[in-house]
């Protein structure tokens, strides 16, 4: 049984609990991304056993009609135990979402989202998404940190292709002669980022942020440029404000929950708490707020 701090932020241990999730928040005008909990595996075994789940999920998305996508943590799929191993079980998912008969009544195939992890992973996951972005016309995306110095040039290279991108400012505890470490900073980042993306993008921008400053960023530069958005955020964590903004008749974006679930919650719920001092901070604030 998951207990409450940690209910808070995991959607169940099952995919039947997730999709029920999905369907309450979806009547509250909100979509889904599942993302089904696991990560560094150092064995091929359950790499390939986590890709299983994720080609039986996108059936059971389309199955069930509900509005939802998916997002795959390469080291959950074999990054860790090798380039090939990630290559073939990410191509296994892609596929299968792509799959004429796994759609649901409105004909289109789940999207799938590519989680960024740390910053020895970036070159390889930017890698794979523009393999997959280009090969489905778009239907995978991928996310990038704004407290990585390297970002905007990873951005330039993404603005020419189809597909998804998610700013987040990031999470994990990086090298500071790689990132900024200032809250300040990774903030003035983020805004600098998210204004080239209005600017250069076509179409694909995704606020990753529960930060009220950057969402309201977001509004006033769609208004100025018009590139469509939409914003995610993580369940548990404001979720007033996202039925707030899915209901808002003034807001041209889309709001996405990102769920989270499956039996490994301890696992995720303790290593995000260990990965950066601010997460613990963050978690508490979100439980004492909810």
């Amino acid at each position: 049984m998951i207990p409450p701090i940690a209910n808070n932020f995991v959607a169940g241990e099952t995919p039947e609990a997730a999709l029920a999730h999905v369907e309450t928040i979806n009547d509250r005008g909100v979509a889904g991304i599942l993302n089904h909990l696991g990560e560094h595996y150092e064995a091929r075994e359950p790499a390939d056993a986590d890709a299983d789940a994720y080609v039986d999920l996108v059936e059971e998305i389309a199955e069930r009609d509900v509005d939802a996508c998916i997002s795959v943590k390469p080291s959950q799929i074999g990054l860790t135990v090798g380039d090939d191993v990630f290559a073939g079980n990410l191509a296994r998912i892609v596929e299968a979402a792509n799959d004429p008969e796994a759609t649901g009544s409105g004909g289109a195939a789940t999207f799938v989202w590519i989680d960024m992890e740390d910053h020895e992973t970036t070159d390889v996951t930017l890698d794979a998404f523009e393999r997959h972005a280009t090969a489905t016309d778009g239907n995978v995306g991928v996310c990038v940190q704004a407290n990585l110095k390297r970002t905007r040039e990873d951005l330039e290279r993404l603005a020419a292709l189809p597909g998804k991108v998610r700013l987040v400012k990031g999470a994990y505890d990086e090298p500071a002669e790689i990132s900024y470490e200032k809250k300040a900073r990774v903030d003035e980042a983020y805004r600098e980022d998210l204004r080239y993306m209005f600017e250069a993008f076509d179409d694909g921008v995704a606020v990753g942020s529960h930060d009220p400053a950057m969402i309201a960023d977001a509004r006033e530069l769609h208004a100025e440029h018009g590139t469509p958005y939409e914003v995610q955020m993580l369940t548990g964590v404001r979720e007033a404000a996202q039925f707030d903004l899915a209901s808002d008749p003034d807001v041209d974006a889309e709001v996405y929950q990102y769920i989270p679930y499956g039996s490994k919650w301890f696992s995720y719920f303790y290593r995000r708490l260990r990965e950066r001092k601010s997460n613990a901070l963050f978690a508490l604030r979100a439980v004492i707020g909810s």
